[in-house]
């Protein structure tokens, strides 16, 4: 009994003991003093390390407001760090509120020292003029001294990464409508391969960020972030609700208009030293409005653009260290446009309602065909109907298109019918057959539109026109009615087409605008006037 008690009591001996006493004083006045130098130590870091980093970095500069090292975690917290471009100081590129870096502790027990990163609430932000400068600097990311201005900020090497409510903003042309990922966040781990040295990507990361006002997006993979000449990146993306039309300005210089629309699409991307993967499983738009605007003031620009983007298309043609698959592209419920602004008199031609499916569009020539289906009103009010195929491009365009289109308002088409025959109509249906053959630089197949029920000269909407304007439409009507009477023949109505591209550089779609421009305007509608000239002889 005596020997229990005497066991039980000597945990109490020891607590109470005096050489107890004065150990637990003096660690805590250790920790106390460590504490007091740590906030005395923090203004020196924070100069030392607001130098360092400005001497790693080329062409950028930072700033940081405060810093504070805990000796005890062995910790470091950054605070109010901002990151400038030299060249376009504002607004800053980045702002980081908090970064904090500690040990990663778990990895010691696979016998690494490393440290893990948080960042709360990070800010990136770009303007247009930061971006060209970027674009324009010749100098590689590693010698602009980024990986070093990082491995300095803490002296172990980081292994994870977890950024809390990002924001990244990117202003355009116009201020008024940036571009904005927010709530964002990211979380890599085993990022120096600790866990699985010899996997091809053994990091493991999740990204996802609300876009705009609408959209979500999310990224899940895996990377390889120490291979070399630069990290490898293997993941799968999902857009949601992406709203089109807040990529308005960038869309307006090349010449688009575009307003509404929502975007959703699904796919894999590979990026490493040694691949080079993009698949689309699936895009599609919805409610989208968009319109090709030409002008004579973009013209000159407009050939120059095109030639490029065909410059990087034939680039890309069968690379064999790239490989680009679009499985399915799909636009529902869509206005799509073209406007001419250089015509004498402007006028729009659209396709609503449209329903246009593509599909196997791929760079690589194994993948076989690529196929187009399209559905639409022309001009909100004809049927249109289309099919295209375009084949692997070895030495120009290579394509076949058939399209359709039935029962349209004329009515609907009297802006261009001014701009090209300076008439209008006051009733009628138009309709459409074309079918066009592009191999080898060569062009075969047809044009041939069809009149019904037009009504060219009407006496109560032309009666404040001149007598001249309205005996001239007088004479196109008679032109049609004769046009009409004789559909059976087909001849008068019809334009054969046959030739060669003559520039090999031309894209198909560049193509195909261009040929039905100079059947229907240049041979069609001159054969009212040529009739009409012959019906004054008689």
């Amino acid at each position: 009994m005596t020997e229990n008690i005497t066991n039980s009591s000597w945990p109490k001996r020891i607590l109470y003991s005096k050489g107890f006493r004065w150990g637990g004083i003096i660690i805590i006045a250790i920790g106390v003093i460590l504490f007091i130098i740590s906030f005395l130590l923090d203004e020196p870091l924070r100069s030392r390390m607001e130098n360092k980093l400005n001497q790693d970095l080329k062409g950028y500069s930072v700033k940081l407001a405060g810093l504070h090292f805990n000796p005890i975690s062995l910790s470091l917290t950054m605070k109010g760090l901002s990151i400038l471009q030299d060249a376009h100081s504002v607004p800053p590129v980045a702002y980081f509120p908090v970064i904090k870096a500690s040990i990663n502790w778990t990895s010691i027990l696979a016998g690494k020292l490393v440290a893990e990163f948080r960042l709360d609430q990070p800010k990136l932000s770009i303007n247009l003029q930061q971006l060209r400068n970027e674009a324009a600097n010749k100098t590689s990311i590693k010698e602009r001294g980024w990986q070093q201005a990082v491995e300095d900020i803490y002296p172990l090497k980081i292994n994870n990464l977890k950024v809390h409510n990002a924001s990244i903003t990117y202003i355009d042309e116009d201020p008024k409508r940036p571009l904005i990922l927010s709530n964002l966040n990211l979380l890599a781990s085993n990022i120096r391969n600790i866990k699985l040295p010899d996997q091809v990507y053994p990091s493991s990361f999740h990204l996802d960020t609300a876009i705009f006002d609408t959209g979500h997006g999310s990224i899940d993979g895996n990377a390889n972030l120490l291979s070399e000449p630069f990290p490898g990146i293997k993941g799968r993306i999902k857009l949601e609700k992406v709203a089109i039309d807040n990529f308005r300005s960038v869309f307006a210089r090349s010449n688009l208009a575009v307003e509404g629309g929502l975007l959703r699409a699904s796919g894999d991307a590979e990026y490493a030293p040694k691949v080079k993967i993009a698949h689309l499983e699936t895009m599609e738009i919805q409610g989208m409005k968009m319109d090709y605007i030409h002008s004579k003031q973009t013209a000159i620009a407009e050939k120059k653009r095109a030639a490029k983007v065909r410059k990087a298309a034939r680039k890309l043609s069968n690379k064999q260290d790239l490989l680009i698959i679009a499985d399915k592209l799909v636009l529902k419920g869509c206005i799509l446009g073209f406007v001419n602004k250089a015509a004498n008199k402007p006028y729009r031609l659209y396709i609503a309602d449209t329903d246009l499916q593509m599909s196997n569009f791929s760079n690589q020539f194994s993948r076989g065909n690529a196929e187009a289906q399209l559905k639409g009103k022309f001009m909100g009010s004809g049927l249109a109907t289309a099919s295209a195929k375009f084949r692997p491009e070895k030495s120009g365009p290579d394509m076949d298109l058939y399209l359709k289109i039935d029962e349209t308002q004329l009515t609907s088409m009297n802006n261009l019918l001014r701009s090209y025959g300076d008439f209008d109509v006051s009733a009628g249906v138009f309709a459409l057959v074309t079918e066009l053959h592009i191999k080898n630089n060569n062009i075969t197949g047809y044009i041939k539109p069809f009149f019904k029920d037009m009504k060219v000269y009407d006496k109560r909407k032309d009666k404040k026109r001149g007598i001249a304007h309205q005996m001239y439409e007088i004479l196109v009507g008679g032109v049609a009615s004769l046009l009409e009477n004789r559909s059976q023949q087909e001849v008068a109505t019809k334009a054969n087409i046959k030739g060669k591209v003559e520039n090999p550089e031309t894209s198909s779609f560049q193509i195909i605008g261009q040929l039905i421009k100079n059947a229907f305007f240049k041979a069609i509608l001159p054969s009212f006037e040529k009739e009409a000239a012959g019906t004054r002889k008689n």
